[in-house]
């Protein structure tokens, strides 16, 4: 028996720890990953447009084996900087990967493109993306809000305002698996002409506000915003699990979570996305035997709590600048819309 952990939240794997910090005149912001005594982690990158740092570290070829921390921030290439200081506060508090003397924190990251959202008095306006890392890794802790908040304050899901969302899977025998999301892809989250997520067969315990059944689906390019530019969105995602793996097993994880993307999002790594999946694993409890048939029940369960993570990132959204909310543009899609559209 699985079901969704006291949080819902990434942290309900144990040892996460999840910051946030945002500008909201700029529209912006970071989310930092906190793994407690790091993490072995892998990737993998399918969107046409991605903007990452420290990714080849993670092949299971490299050298480092275990990461200490990952930064996901709006600012298209100058939220890249965010994770320098990140860098800088974990060597502050003297964890990194030990070479002689020297103690090296590794730190992957990736970025979204939100440049514009804040309207045209904040153009032009650059935030101090390495501040908010700072006060993101200050703040880090097991409970956070969704929606307009972190690397998701900026985030746009297709013509709608996306945002950051999360969803875990606990299960009897103590595997905990769980997903976090930067949800601002150029493709559609919402199923054309009528209303319904993507994602809604997967929602667990009414996280989307209870779905409704979709009706007739439109065409799908019907939805896609023209003004999409090469570059210009990207959905990023974190996937961990306490089950212990080695690299290359992360890096499978990895792959099968993108499947929750397209469970999710329509089209998927387009041109346009830098879509990008991190997976952690905290190594807190031994790979059930045998070892591959578990590594195809996490990455099933990790796409699952992607594409619900997406879900409910778009849900949770509020209205921002000239990008409407779900809540706001379909509020007869799911059964609670009068209790919070």
């Amino acid at each position: 028996m699985s079901r969704p952990g006291p949080r819902n939240l990434i942290t309900d794997v144990d040892g996460i720890a999840i910051g946030n910090a945002a500008d909201e005149g700029a529209c912006t912001g970071v989310t930092v990953v906190l793994p407690q005594d790091g993490a072995v982690a892998a990737a993998d990158v399918r969107g046409g447009g991605p903007g990452t740092r420290e990714i080849d570290l993670l092949d299971p070829s490299c050298l480092v084996e275990r990461i200490d921390g990952i930064c996901l921030s709006g600012g298209s290439v100058h939220g890249l900087g965010a994770g320098d200081a990140v860098v800088g506060w974990l060597h502050e508090q003297h964890q990194g990967f030990a070479l002689g003397a020297w103690s090296l924190p590794i730190v992957p990251g990736a970025i979204i493109f939100d440049l514009g959202l804040g309207g045209t008095e904040n153009r032009g306006r650059y935030p101090g993306y390495g501040d908010l890392a700072r006060v993101a890794c200050e703040t880090a802790g097991e409970a956070f809000p969704l929606g307009n908040i972190g690397a998701g304050m900026g985030a746009r899901a297709g013509r709608l305002k996306g945002g950051l969302g999360s969803a875990s899977v606990v299960s009897g025998d103590g595997l905990q698996v769980a997903a976090l999301a930067v949800a601002n892809p150029v493709g559609s989250t919402v199923m054309p002409g009528c209303g319904t997520l993507w994602a809604w067969a997967l929602e667990r315990n009414g996280e989307m506000g209870r779905q409704k059944p979709p009706g007739p689906i439109a065409a799908l390019d019907e939805d896609l915003p023209v003004e999409a530019r090469i570059g210009g969105n990207t959905t990023l995602a974190v996937v961990a699990t306490n089950a212990t793996l080695d690299k290359a097993q992360a890096q499978r994880i990895a792959m099968m979570a993108h499947d929750g993307m397209a469970r999710a999002i329509r089209p998927l790594h387009t041109p346009f996305d830098g879509d990008t999946v991190f997976a952690l694993s905290t190594t807190r409890m031994a790979l059930p035997e045998p070892s591959a048939m578990s590594i195809a029940r996490i990455g099933a369960i990790a796409a699952d709590c992607l594409a619900r993570a997406i879900g409910r990132a778009v849900f949770a959204a509020e209205p921002l600048g000239d990008a409407p909310s779900y809540r706001q543009s379909y509020p007869d899609a799911f059964a609670d819309g009068a209790k919070t559209g």
